[in-house]
């Protein structure tokens, strides 16, 4: 028989949570590797039955005991890399400070998870918008929230639908334009569960432009508070009656054109985007203009929204994006991101908006 061995730790030892589930694990293969003598496995029901139950205790105990140790290498993964970071901003070698967030716990799976944009693998595009104009006549800061076509900072949760936050932005901020009335807010539920013929899976990821497709034939989407947000792909509950707006259609710009871009939300309004959320640094962000030099422009996993832009003091020109992690993400729920940067993290290579 197998014996756990002991351990002299201290209980609140950051060690101690490691060294127990290692010595779990290390007692469960002893277990298998002494396969129980022919007396041992005797007939008796009863018996056999408490083995069950002790047996489907320690899975658990050592599946929760996984589960935390998991937390805390996350957690000091992240700590260390915030620390670094920070001292780097300090020195003046980055342009932006990260700092501990409700993402500190999550796997790496669980990151991705959120970051729920489908790229195309042939990078198709359509209905291409070709704005005329110069961007140097355009006003030098832009900001899409004083003019009231933004809605609050929401929190798609667990659940990879950034998709589809971007984009109702993109709509509401449309809708309230052509109305001059008071912004409505309109269901990203509702894209979760009722746009799967368009290419979407809800929580598993999607595409704004699929969003898009799916609002102009469906001759509607509901508002939020007729149906409200989830974070789980459910059946489709969509109401004509509960309408909040509709689009016409919906326009691409020209990949990777920063220029075009600031045309277009400039003279447009909040333009769905993509972006390279990948790095650590975007997970922790925190505040100052986001330039991370391992960001691609090619490899898109997140959709946002931009609403607009402006230049800061100390580190250039930057993008004013909405994200959808909730308001105590970043810079109340919003990130700058480096412009005129080669188009950096990817920012104009899939931005699209819709008609109304």
């Amino acid at each position: 028989m197998a014996f756990l061995p002991r351990l002299s730790i201290l209980p609140n030892s950051p060690i101690s949570l490691l060294a127990v589930s290692l010595a779990v694990l290390a007692f469960v293969a002893l277990a298998s590797a002494n396969p129980p003598t022919a007396r041992e496995t005797a007939p008796n029901a009863q018996q056999n039955k408490a083995n069950a139950r002790t047996e489907g205790e320690i899975e658990k105990n050592v599946a929760e005991k996984m589960e935390r140790m998991n937390a805390f290498i996350n957690y000091f993964r992240a700590k260390k890399f915030i620390d670094a970071h920070n001292l780097a901003f300090e020195k003046g070698e980055v342009s932006f400070k990260v700092a501990p967030n409700h993402l500190m716990h999550f796997t790496p799976a669980q990151y991705k998870r959120i970051r729920g944009l489908q790229m195309r693998s042939n990078r198709q595009r359509h209905n291409m918008a070709t704005l005329a104009g110069n961007s140097s006549t355009l006003p030098e800061k832009l900001d899409w929230r004083e003019k009231g076509a933004v809605t609050e900072v929401k929190d798609q949760g667990d659940c990879g639908s950034c998709w589809a936050f971007s984009a109702t932005g993109a709509i509401e901020g449309a809708l309230a334009q052509k109305k001059s009335s008071k912004i409505i807010s309109l269901s990203e539920q509702n894209l979760v569960d009722c746009s799967s013929k368009y290419g979407n899976e809800g929580c598993d990821g999607g595409l704004m432009d699929n969003a898009f497709e799916y609002v102009r034939d469906n001759n509607g989407l509901d508002t939020e508070e007729s149906y409200p947000y989830e974070a789980i792909t459910g059946k489709c509950q969509f109401k004509n009656e509960t309408v909040g707006g509709t689009v016409v259609s919906f326009k691409d710009l020209k990949e990777g054109d920063e220029e075009q871009l600031k045309i277009a939300v400039a003279t447009i309004g909040p333009i769905s985007v993509a972006l390279d959320a990948s790095n650590l640094s975007f997970q922790f962000y925190k505040t100052g203009v986001y330039y991370e030099r391992w960001c691609s422009n090619r490899y898109l996993d997140h959709g946002v929204l931009l609403v607009g832009y402006g230049t800061d003091e100390t580190h250039g020109d930057y993008w004013l994006v909405k994200n959808s992690w909730g308001p105590h993400w970043g810079e109340n729920g919003y990130i700058r991101i480096a412009r005129n940067k080669q188009n950096h993290c990817g920012i104009a290579t899939m931005a699209s908006y819709p008609v109304v």
